[in-house]
């Protein structure tokens, strides 16, 4: 009876721990509770920061893959083992660089200047929805789900120039900006074509919560990837046939496209807050 009692009690105490293991020594719940909205942070340079600082290499872990870059990872808890996966990115960015190059109409001593301008734009548009699934009952869980994704993008190149084509200047003084000279002209506009990014992968892997409600996760995913890129445009500006004046010419270029079935994730390390 005395053993029976001893053991009965030595379980109790260890269903007790447990249980305690769940909550924090204040009484905050360790593990998320349905409602619960969490933010996900790349923990890749986290990571290097501290390994770093154990050795003299600057670069040295950096096996890791990142999150999809600059896009917005978040979480809704269903309940205890059911939760939705969101990603989100809206961008939308532009530049605007100006040179002064010399006139090539000035007579004076230096020369007067005019200015080149170059202009760049771009959009980036990333959508993403999942359904992720948990298994297990302590601080260490499973996970493992599935997830599709939709991306847009696109981008523009805009160069205007302070100095034209003319017969006395048939090569008009131009700022290179870096690719804007294309033989005997000069590109006024280049456009890249739209790009669209479309996947559905499943994935699995692990989450371990080492403080209320924060929790590391490492996870790894196969599924489908394509991707495509459509028609741009080349605009070049050249001395004309007359040779008093300039002449634009617009090209195409390709299209490309890719289509695959592989790993879409090597093994990405996340923060959940």
């Amino acid at each position: 009876m005395k053993k029976l009692f001893i053991t009965a009690a030595l379980a109790s105490t260890c269903l007790l721990a447990g249980a305690q293991d769940m909550m924090s020594k204040k009484g905050t719940p360790i593990l998320p509770e349905a409602g619960d909205w969490s933010i996900g942070v790349d923990a890749t340079d986290m990571i290097r920061y501290f390994g770093n600082l154990f050795t003299k290499d600057a670069n040295n872990n950096s096996s890791l893959s990142p999150q999809i870059n600059q896009t917005l990872t978040g979480l809704y808890v269903k309940d205890e083992t059911t939760a939705f996966r969101v990603k989100l990115r809206i961008g939308f960015g532009s530049t605007t660089e100006n040179a002064l190059v010399n006139d090539d109409g000035s007579t004076s001593t230096p020369p007067a200047t005019v200015t080149d301008t170059w202009k760049a734009s771009n959009n980036n548009f990333t959508i993403g929805a999942g359904l992720q699934k948990n298994r297990g009952k302590g601080r260490l869980r499973g996970i493992y789900g599935a997830e599709l994704m939709i991306g847009l993008g696109g981008s523009k190149d805009v160069y205007t120039y302070g100095n034209s084509f003319t017969s006395s200047h048939p090569s008009p003084t131009t700022n290179d900006f870096g690719s804007n000279i294309s033989g005997n002209g000069r590109v006024t506009e280049a456009k890249n074509g739209s790009s669209f990014n479309f996947g559905l992968d499943g994935f699995i892997g692990a989450e371990y919560f080492f403080a209320p409600k924060m929790s590391l996760s490492g996870e790894y995913a196969w599924g489908l990837m394509m991707s495509s890129t459509g028609e741009g445009e080349n605009t070049v500006e050249s001395l004309n046939s007359n040779g008093d004046g300039g002449t634009k010419t617009t090209t195409k270029t390709g299209k490309s496209s890719s289509f695959g079935l592989d790993v879409t994730n090597i093994g990405s390390i996340t923060l959940h807050l």
